[in-house]
């Protein structure tokens, strides 16, 4: 994974593969309504199952309530090939009516002013909540809406083995050490690291962002503008020494090296380690094969240096778009209002648990959620979470994860892989032309 938005897609990749209409790859947009009034819509989304699940739920369910609308289903691969080939068919005017893509930082790159359909002002967004439009948003104008749940991003924990061992949850980073400190002593692996599967290796820096935002509050505006950075910013560079200080302490699980996602919720779920950071999005893949992880795994920030200002990094869900070169744009927007509309919400929960709340308004979750996602529920509804970085700021840099290999192996200092990071995201700054790089 070369961004942690793709963490997400990522984390939901052992799904029960869905059975989708597949069109060939190079198809376009659908040629306008037929003689019969019908209207085929052609929608992108990655090949991650999660995502085709919750693709399929989307489409079956509006198909069933709008007949004349039929909705073709196409994947592309996930990670930077998928990327290229959303910007390649949308400068190339190749796109499909629909296609589900990131919101936040990766947005920007793809110029949506000259290749998406402006949603500003349009009753499609009605069912949106505000606080996603930002993520969805350039220079003021709203392109999307939300194709998921929340994702928290912080700690995985198992809650047998925090009542077995009478622990409470830790609102400081000293009292999440002491808590490994006795989970050790029980013989049991207190964190799981997971580096084969590198992109897991950078939840502690990127689930770390609300403790960021929380003592330098202007640290994104400011890191967008070339005026701060990680390495001289103690709050933001505490996410590299947690990796590191984890690693230090003997903490982690033999094999951390070559043990993979899958391997690390298994590991979880079973009890035989206590701590995973991961993203909440992990947990739904594996329910089939583990049940126990629905109940026996909960969630909780990663937590700072001050109790009184304890809360949680969250993801915002991908989004679905409307691409400028479409035929069919009253049955893509019809097709849009469904997706956030409750019916929605409730086809989707129907096939995929969800992690987190929903960002779309009146849709809530059901009583037999995941305790994970009733665990962010709680800090949502406490006003105690912020945004992952990249939802706030456009930069971001290519490396990041291997650079966190490397400090959560003991490999790189901390201060030297936060120093490795702030030049690996200038390429990108300037590629994007943003002011003060």
């Amino acid at each position: 994974m070369k961004t942690s938005h793709r963490m997400a897609g990522a984390a939901l990749a052992v799904l029960t593969t869905a059975a989708l209409t597949s069109c060939g790859s190079g198809s376009g947009a659908g040629s306008g309504p037929a003689a019969d009034g019908s209207v085929t819509l052609k929608f992108l989304v990655d090949n991650s199952m999660g995502t085709t699940a919750t693709a399929k739920a989307l489409t079956d369910a509006f198909m069933r309530a709008n007949p004349t609308i039929k909705i073709e289903t196409e994947t592309r691969p996930g990670g930077s090939e998928g990327d290229n080939i959303v910007k390649t068919r949308l400068s190339t005017g190749d796109m499909s009516d629909v296609f589900w893509y990131n919101s936040g930082s990766l947005l920007q790159a793809l110029n949506p002013a000259q290749t998406m359909v402006d949603l500003t002002g349009d009753p499609v967004l009605a069912g949106v909540q505000q606080d996603y439009l930002p993520v969805v948003s350039q220079d003021g104008k709203a392109y999307g809406v939300p194709a998921g749940t929340l994702t928290g991003g912080g700690i995985l924990y198992n809650r047998k083995i925090y009542e077995r061992l009478k622990l409470k949850i830790p609102k400081t980073w000293a009292e999440f050490m002491a808590n490994n400190d006795t989970i050790k002593a029980a013989g049991i692996t207190p964190v799981i690291g997971t580096f084969k599967d590198s992109w897991t290796s950078q939840l502690f820096v990127l689930g770390d962002f609300f403790n960021v935002r929380a003592a330098v509050p202007a640290f994104a505006r400011d890191y967008t503008a070339n005026k701060v950075k990680f390495a001289g910013t103690p709050a933001a560079r505490a996410g590299f020494e947690h990796l590191a200080e984890v690693h230090a302490k003997g903490y982690l699980n033999e094999g951390f090296g070559s043990a993979t996602n899958d391997q690390g919720v298994k590991m979880l779920a079973e009890g035989k380690g206590a701590h995973y950071a991961m993203l909440s999005s992990a947990l739904p893949p594996v329910i089939a094969t583990l049940p126990q992880a629905a109940t026996d795994v909960g969630f909780f920030g990663i937590p700072g240096p001050d109790a009184s200002r304890n809360g949680a990094t969250v993801w915002e869900p991908a989004a679905v778009y409307i691409a400028k070169t479409s035929e069919n744009v009253a049955a893509a927007k019809k097709f849009l209002a469904f997706v956030a509309s409750p019916p929605a919400a409730e086809a989707v929960t129907a096939a995929v648990p969800p992690t987190g709340p929903y960002r779309i308004k009146g849709a809530e979750l059901p009583e037999d959620a995941i305790q994970a996602a009733k665990d962010l529920q709680a800090y949502v509804d406490e006003g105690a979470t912020a945004p992952a970085l990249e939802f706030v700021s456009p930069v971001k840099g290519p490396s990041l994860e291997q650079i966190t290999v490397a400090v959560g192996s003991g490999l790189t200092p901390p201060a030297e892989g936060a120093a490795q990071y702030d030049k690996d995201v200038d390429k990108q700054a300037k590629q994007l032309g943003l002011a003060g790089w």
